[in-house]
């Protein structure tokens, strides 16, 4: 292996989602989804990491899930 990939399984090919969740107190008694966030997932196997929206940058993403 490369040292690139997916960390569980080593495959190359991933995808990417952004989610929105609730935080705590107020907001989640009111369901006000404030905290937005890219999931960047393995394709193969699932294994799927969380980026803060706000601190990431969109084209280096794959390089933090990729090991870059």
């Amino acid at each position: 292996m490369s040292g690139k990939g997916c960390i569980k399984c080593g495959s190359q090919n991933a995808g990417k989602k952004e989610v929105a969740m609730t935080g705590t107190g107020l907001s989640k008694m009111l369901d006000v989804q404030n905290n937005q966030f890219v999931v960047v997932y393995c394709q193969n196997c699932g294994y799927s990491e969380f980026y803060n929206k706000k601190a990431s940058n969109a084209s280096n993403i794959f390089d933090f899930f990729f090991g870059g």
